[in-house]
């Protein structure tokens, strides 16, 4: 590759190992359901933690279902924005409980990078609809109702960095440059900004996402070694 070829996000770093993951499984293989045969004959190179290697992904979206957490994250979606691929990777690394796409079904997946095979991702025709899933008993199954947050520096929003994150929560976010939609705002039970201190007018929308799911990580995520992965 030449030094003036950008390089795919799915890459390896250029001072890293040549190849991720691992090849194909040297002496007897282990036994149980969640190992995938191809893998253990072929190697596991995926965008996986060490924990899953050779996993089948049912196996692993299973066991993420014993541990998710119970914030979800909500993505208006009008104008195929590319920052919905990073938001649900996002999501997955934080191990929200459900993806929600607001408006058209179709989204953009790249930037996903294959992480939405883990994570449960739902779609809702409008913010009402949203609305109305996370009031009712099937948003609510373990809990109550869960509150819409919208994530957006606004006039009259209030500080993020300042608000005590529900337990049970569900952040808004909307498109790239425009921000939350008119019904979003008025779908919402509050509205909160991040706060800024440069010049620009606004951070990326999935730079925005990440900040919020890790307010809610530092607040009530169990940090011990055993259940914050590190690679």
């Amino acid at each position: 590759m030449s030094e003036e070829e950008p390089r795919a996000p799915y890459d390896p770093m250029p001072h890293g190992p040549a190849e991720i993951g691992v090849g194909p499984w040297e002496g007897p293989w282990p036994e149980g359901e969640q190992y995938d045969a191809r893998l253990l004959a072929e190697g596991d190179r995926r965008n996986v933690v060490d924990r899953y290697r050779y996993w089948t992904v049912e196996a692993i979206v299973a066991d993420l279902d014993t541990r998710r957490h119970s914030f979800h994250v909500a993505i208006e979606n009008w104008q195929h924005d590319f920052n919905i691929g990073t938001i649900v990777r996002s999501a997955n690394a934080f191990l929200a409980r459900e993806v929600h796409i607001v408006g058209n079904r179709r989204w953009n997946r790249r930037g996903a990078m294959v992480t939405d095979r883990y994570q449960h991702v739902r779609h809702h025709p409008t913010v009402a609809d949203l609305h109305d899933y996370l009031a009712g008993p099937e948003g609510a199954a373990d809990g109550g109702p869960v509150p819409l947050l919208g994530i957006d520096n606004l006039p009259g929003s209030a500080h993020l960095e300042r608000m005590e994150i529900p337990e049970r929560v569900c952040f808004l976010f909307g498109q790239e440059g425009p921000g939350l939609s008119a019904a979003a705002r008025e779908a919402c039970d509050g509205t909160f900004s991040i706060a800024q201190f440069g010049s620009t007018r606004s951070i990326n929308a999935s730079a925005a996402a990440a900040i919020a799911m890790h307010g809610w990580v530092r607040a009530h995520a169990d940090l011990s070694d055993e259940s914050a992965w590190r690679g």
